[in-house]
């Protein structure tokens, strides 16, 4: 039980240092704070234009209709809305999706400066001669970053539901905020958030400089924009049961990686290998 307690407490005396280095640096705060509200309004911006230019004839002509059509099977209820309104919902729908680039792209840029920013500072090697155990020390780094940057993706998912109420849509939100928009942001953005600070982190530990760091975290945004792409052109529609096996799949995957990231770090000779 005092074990539990105390890791706990170490987990969290590591986040409080990250996150008073996050916030005392104009860069890194915003990057967490204003990078996720300009990837938000680069989705409503594209989503406005596409519905504003683009007729029903052209969207029923393009490679999306095969998509939208996998989509309407799905959520029958919004096939009784004219097409462009269907396109609308179709596109909305996969927003949730979208918004996991927000904490995969501040994983990207502030992971990635975790641990390199600490051995080129000689701030490291003090950490790391303290009690705190190296799984701690990789979980607080991650979770100092996860956790603002969730907060924000869910902020960011509040303000587009505004803006598109603002300009006429709000009629559409009942077929766009389903079970589905909710596993999606307060399920899986959650893990994947977490996955991607774990993958940052491991890059930072490994690597000897920002750059190099950034490398690891990076491939995580493929796999976030094929979840899109697949949807878009059909070849699958993520419902409730998919959703929840990708989670599943997902959690236990942040734990293989956690895992991994303590094996890869190497505590002992950090100290000599960065003087």
């Amino acid at each position: 039980m005092n074990g539990s307690i105390n890791a706990r407490k170490r987990i969290t005396n590591v986040m409080k240092k990250e996150w008073k280095v996050i916030f005392s640096d104009v860069n890194s705060a915003m990057v967490v704070t204003f990078l996720p509200f300009v990837i938000m309004a680069q989705a409503f911006v594209v989503l406005y234009l596409v519905i504003r230019f683009a007729g029903p004839d052209a969207l029923l002509n393009t490679i999306l209709k095969q998509g939208m059509d996998k989509w309407l099977a799905a959520f029958p209820e919004a096939g009784k809305l004219p097409v462009v309104e269907q396109f609308q919902v179709f596109f909305m729908g996969q927003i949730p999706f979208y918004f996991l680039l927000i904490p995969v792209m501040v994983a990207m840029s502030f992971a990635a400066f975790s641990i390199v920013d600490e051995k080129q500072t000689k701030t490291l090697e003090p950490l790391l001669a303290t009690p705190v155990r190296t799984w701690e020390l990789l979980l607080g780094k991650s979770l100092a970053g996860f956790l603002p940057s969730l907060i924000v993706t869910w902020m960011c998912s509040i303000v587009f539901l505004v803006i598109i109420t603002a300009i006429g849509w709000g009629h559409l939100i009942p077929y766009v905020v389903n079970t589905q928009w909710f596993i999606s942001l307060f399920v899986l953005v959650p893990l994947i958030s977490l996955l991607a600070f774990m993958l940052g982190v491991i890059g930072s530990s490994r690597a000897a400089d920002p750059k190099n760091a950034q490398n690891l975290a990076v491939i995580i945004v493929f796999p976030v924009l094929a979840v899109v792409a697949i949807q878009l052109v059909g070849v699958t529609v993520l419902v409730t049961e998919k959703l929840i096996f990708l989670s599943a799949g997902m959690a236990v995957l942040d734990i293989v990686v956690l895992r991994i990231a303590v094996k890869l770090f190497q505590r002992e000779s950090i100290v000599v290998k960065w003087k």
